[in-house]
């Protein structure tokens, strides 16, 4: 599968931005999703995952409340909402995909990984 990430720019603090993940070459529903994101000088970091039937999410402790992650199946994209965004926000967003897993499984590692798109670019200065 092949994803294309898209949607990052730079937004003041406390804004809002929407990511998108366009997946192409695979069967989508069969793929759990997930965001990363790396800041410079830094190791890249789990953001969250949706699995693959869209019925379980999980999100790191940095983001929860703030971020949502849902899926188009119609559209074979995977979306990151960021709302009340931060400084600490700043980062490349890269999105993975991986096989596998069962229908609710959210995976949270990157070595869970098999596919990256590349990355896209958020930055909210203070």
């Amino acid at each position: 599968v092949q994803l294309q990430a898209s949607g990052g720019g730079l937004v003041q603090a406390g804004g809002s931005l929407r990511l998108s993940c366009a997946a192409s070459g695979g069967t989508f529903s069969s793929y759990a999703m997930g965001w990363f994101r790396q800041a410079p000088g830094k190791e890249r970091e789990f953001v969250t995952a949706i699995s693959r039937n869209s019925g379980s999410t999980y999100y790191a402790d940095s983001v929860k409340g703030r971020f949502t992650i849902s899926r188009g199946a119609a559209k074979n994209t995977v979306y990151l909402q960021m709302n009340s965004l931060k400084p600490e926000d700043t980062a490349d967003y890269y999105c993975a995909a991986t096989l596998g897993y069962s229908d609710y499984a959210v995976p949270r590692w990157r070595h869970e990984y098999n596919y990256w798109g590349q990355g896209t670019l958020v930055t909210a200065p203070a």
